[in-house]
């Protein structure tokens, strides 16, 4: 459904038509199905916030859902895209002001008053894959970070997850198990690249200052 709807919605978001007021009631259900069946297109939805901030009047329910499928997608910057589309007063009341804050927790990384709060937020659920989205960051942050981290900690980043499940994301990314409950993540001296800078100075670039000097 959500394949079919995004070849609909792409001819809608040409030209003048992207900010056609009739198209908002497709657009925002295109938002729900993104929801439902873990699809993303932040095009879309910077549409429908778009039109929203023309007319001043934001479907909050709608709202939530885009910023946060754009969560799900840092450490790109999409959620900041879409919060300058926002006004004032939405920003500063729940449920907006909340997943904003669980967007500095992830600017922060500080994953594991993410989960607490993604706890106490049911609008959370309404996002398919919405944990396992945000995971993926946890792991890429931790793929370039650690050498070797505790299971208990990684357990902890990932949202206190079961013994399965964190084989789970062990295995996916290609990590090890080692001794001592540790787990080896990378060698990261090995992705040190070195970059050679060549300068390019010919007698003229200089001419000018070497005569002021004299």
């Amino acid at each position: 459904m959500a394949e079919v709807m995004r070849q609909t919605v792409a001819s809608m978001l040409q030209g003048i038509d992207r900010y056609n007021p009739d198209n908002l009631s497709t657009l925002e259900r295109y938002v729900e199905i993104q929801s439902q069946e873990n699809a993303y297109d932040l095009e879309a939805n910077l549409a429908v916030l778009k039109l929203y901030q023309f007319n001043q009047k934001y479907n909050e329910d709608i709202t939530c859902q885009i910023l946060l499928k754009a969560l799900t997608n840092f450490p790109h910057t999409d959620f900041i895209l879409c919060k300058c589309l926002l006004n004032q007063n939405l920003c500063e009341n729940s449920p907006i002001k909340d997943i904003i804050i669980l967007a500095d927790f992830l600017e922060c990384c500080n994953f594991e008053q993410f989960w607490e709060n993604v706890k106490e937020m049911k609008v959370c659920g309404k996002i398919t894959g919405f944990e396992d989205s945000i995971r993926k960051f946890v792991c890429h942050v931790v793929g370039i970070t650690f050498q070797t981290i505790q299971r208990s900690l990684l357990s902890q980043l990932l949202g206190g997850v079961d013994d399965h499940t964190l084989k789970h994301w062990v295995q996916k990314y290609g990590w090890k198990e080692i001794a001592n409950n540790m787990i080896f993540i990378a060698n990261q001296d090995e992705n040190i690249k070195t970059k050679n800078i060549t300068e390019k100075i010919d007698f003229d670039s200089v001419a000018g200052i070497m005569s002021t000097c004299r």
